[in-house]
């Protein structure tokens, strides 16, 4: 059997803006008999009920830290992989992550700006809210507008089989590479040192543990990578390219189409979505997979307008397998 889960959504919001929160207050009387707490291994492997929580930012990052010393589990664990939809509302197209992954949570909504730490701040939260399940091992950022491109069989044998995880880590000498970069961020990182990536990532559960966990980058790049450069394609792989370099493949798994120029990649429409480009969604990739030549590249693919809904699952069973 093959495991998943969705384990929250972020709602993005591209402008800033102010959000209202209503707090409840706490009642001075409280029941005499409270319920019993779990005091067996229950309480640390049972995964949450539900995403919503009233810890701060540093409660939760604490508490998503924790990390067993003794690799061998004490009880059955099957391994999951968590997808994490970063999105500016509803999900469109989630009648195709349904087909197989029907446990769909939420976070609480937080605003976040492209290019901007809070962007950053919303993954490190979804990191955080997904490693609170112990079973949770691979970790999958997504988008409103992104489809599988295999069916979930294909995809878990992928991911887990592999030796590392799917972060996109290079050294860019041009001006949206190393020109981005500001002397500032020394002595932590020089500038032979500095990476560029896909804001779209797939991280094993010690990488997100680190993510979450820094507190010697995070400030650096808070503080001198602002427009133009952009920290959601810098933080996170300079970050696991300094402290996990072997552990990544430096390649995202997750496909676009820059085919078309301009500074963000194609939207797909329903008359794109035709049998011959289902068809090359497969056809004619070449990549490394574990050390050695392989043809599946990509699992994932973006960005899907809404109005590709009937197209996709009409097309779905025949091309992507599910």
């Amino acid at each position: 059997m093959v495991f998943f889960s969705i384990t929250s959504c972020i709602y993005m919001i591209r402008k800033t803006g102010v959000v209202t929160t209503v707090t409840s207050a706490i009642p001075i009387l409280q029941p005499c008999i409270l319920e019993q707490p779990k005091n067996n291994l229950d309480h640390w492997i049972t995964p949450p009920s539900n995403l919503m929580h009233t810890m701060s930012d540093k409660e939760l990052f604490w508490r998503a830290s924790f990390v067993p010393q003794l690799k061998k589990y004490p009880f059955a664990r099957v391994p999951k992989i968590a997808f994490m939809f970063l999105t500016k509302g509803p999900l469109p197209l989630a009648p195709l992550w349904e087909r197989k992954v029907v446990d769909f949570d939420s976070s609480d909504p937080e605003i976040a700006e492209w290019g901007r730490m809070s962007m950053c701040d919303a993954e490190r939260r979804l990191l955080a809210n997904a490693l609170l399940d112990i079973s949770n091992e691979y970790f999958v950022l997504v988008s409103e507008s992104c489809i599988p491109i295999y069916n979930f069989t294909v995809t878990y044998r992928y991911i887990t089989r592999s030796k590392y995880s799917f972060m996109g880590a290079f050294d860019d000498p041009g001006p949206f590479g190393r020109g981005r970069y500001n002397p500032n961020m020394l002595p932590e990182v020089n500038i032979s040192q500095w990476r560029k990536g896909s804001q779209w990532f797939e991280v094993n559960r010690k990488l997100a543990s680190i993510i979450i966990s820094d507190v010697t980058f995070y400030p650096k790049f808070q503080e001198f990578c602002r427009p133009a450069c952009y920290v959601d394609e810098h933080y996170f792989p300079t970050l696991l390219a300094i402290r996990a370099p072997n552990l990544i493949a430096n390649r995202s798994l997750t496909w676009v189409d820059w085919s078309r120029g301009g500074a963000h990649p194609a939207t797909f429409g329903a008359t794109d979505v035709t049998e011959e480009f289902m068809k090359k969604l497969h056809e004619g990739r070449e990549c490394v997979y574990n050390d050695k030549p392989s043809s599946v590249c990509y699992l994932f693919a973006r960005k899907f307008a809404p109005s590709t809904l009937q197209r996709l699952q009409l097309l779905a069973p025949k091309f992507l397998g599910y």
